[in-house]
């Protein structure tokens, strides 16, 4: 796979063009797949003329639009509706003012949104997962508890709401948490 062709980022003034999907765990795999190829991704909840429900829309530089559609298209990911040049502002997801973390002693918990998890501080072993009201909830939970943070499969390779992507998040700071 030859290697994407960017613009040269320019803080504030660059025109972003936003990526909508179908599916909230495109736009899960697709924010993974463009930080990966090195675009300057943001993500965030599309403008409200373009929502669907529980949405995540990643914005681009305008210039790196057809060069992130591609990449997007060779991972398999469909792109429903790209709006060009949008100078509106995307809401932020802002996960970190969603972020709480709570030391019980001889275990962390990590809360994202409303997702949490709980893991021991000696040996990393996840013990809870709970929250949200996803339908991947429970497959979540039965993949993670009882395995340790750096053995265990990431939360948004198994599930595919937004409750899998906040969990995700909270499994990062977990680990790293656990690495400090």
């Amino acid at each position: 796979m030859e290697e994407p062709q960017m613009a040269e980022a320019k803080e504030g003034s660059e025109s972003r063009s936003v990526l909508i999907f179908e599916h909230f765990r495109d736009g899960m795999r697709a924010e993974d797949i463009l930080m990966g190829s090195g675009f300057h991704t943001s993500s965030g909840s599309p403008p409200p003329q373009v929502r669907t429900g529980c949405d995540l829309a990643i914005s681009v530089p305008s210039a790196d639009t057809a060069a992130a559609e591609k990449v997007l298209k060779e991972h398999g990911i469909s792109v429903m509706d790209v709006i060009f040049k949008f100078e509106g502002g995307m809401r932020e997801l802002q996960i970190s003012k969603l972020v709480k973390t709570v030391d019980y002693g001889d275990y962390a918990m990590v809360r994202v949104g409303n997702m949490k998890l709980t893991f021991r501080k000696s040996d990393g072993v996840i013990s809870n997962v709970s929250g949200g009201g996803c339908p991947d909830i429970p497959l979540l939970a039965a993949k993670l508890v009882g395995a340790r943070l750096e053995d265990a499969t990431p939360p948004a390779q198994v599930g595919f709401t937004l409750c899998a992507y906040t969990l995700q998040k909270a499994y990062e700071i977990a680990l790293r948490q656990r690495k400090r």
